[in-house]
């Protein structure tokens, strides 16, 4: 089994290093970065399984990261690791398409428990901050979801599941046994009948709704 590819984003080079030692000799680091430009360019080149993300940057933090890349790039994974337990912090950047969120004292052990388990399309939090989560997305209306995936066929809302699971069109294609032409078909019916404008979107909707 090859292991888990992963770009460090941190405007620390301090911290960049120090998480490079911890686990190197457990994850293939394929790249680190200090600024929000310098991450997508790197995760644009490298293709990580896994980006872990500052939330705080002084250009703009994980959030301009996630809004520049998530759309275009597909299998790629983000998982949060901040100083900040802030639940605006933890909302935000889930929100914005990352699938975890672990703060800077989480042990090499559990940051590495954390990494594996997002690039199998698990969503990962600190006890603490798993609340958060649960507390804003319980606000949303049950009612509106269901209204919503009423407008769905069968086959498009397992689209939409496997999209929330951060499949590329081509793993949906043969989980499906379809093609990926008829993925992406099914995709724009989505996107229409819920009124989104592309996948990072509609990730972030499936998200919001606690959709997998």
């Amino acid at each position: 089994m090859s292991p888990t590819t992963v770009v460090i984003v941190d405007d620390h080079a301090m911290f960049r290093a120090g998480i490079r030692s911890e686990i190197a000799d457990r994850a293939w680091i394929v790249g680190d970065a200090a600024t929000v430009a310098e991450a997508v360019a790197g995760i644009d080149q490298t293709g990580p399984d896994v980006v872990l993300l500052d939330v705080h940057m002084p250009d703009g933090g994980g959030r301009a990261v996630l809004e520049q890349v998530r759309a275009a790039i597909d299998g790629v994974q983000f998982l949060a690791l901040s100083a900040s337990d802030a639940a605006e912090d933890v909302i935000d950047i889930i929100r914005a398409g990352a699938r975890g969120y672990v703060t800077k004292t989480v042990s090499a052990d559990e940051l590495m428990d954390a990494i594996r388990r997002v690039a199998g399309g698990d969503a990962v939090f600190s006890p603490k901050l798993a609340g958060f989560v649960l507390d804003a997305f319980a606000s949303i209306p049950v009612a509106q979801v269901d209204s919503d995936l009423d407008q769905l066929t069968a086959r498009e809302r397992e689209v939409l599941q496997h999209v929330a699971r951060g499949y590329t069109y081509k793993e949906i294609a043969e989980n499906l046994f379809i093609s990926v032409k008829t993925v992406e078909t099914h995709v724009s019916a989505v996107l229409r009948k819920l009124q989104l404008d592309n996948r990072h979107q509609l990730s972030r909707w499936a998200a919001e709704r606690n959709i997998r």
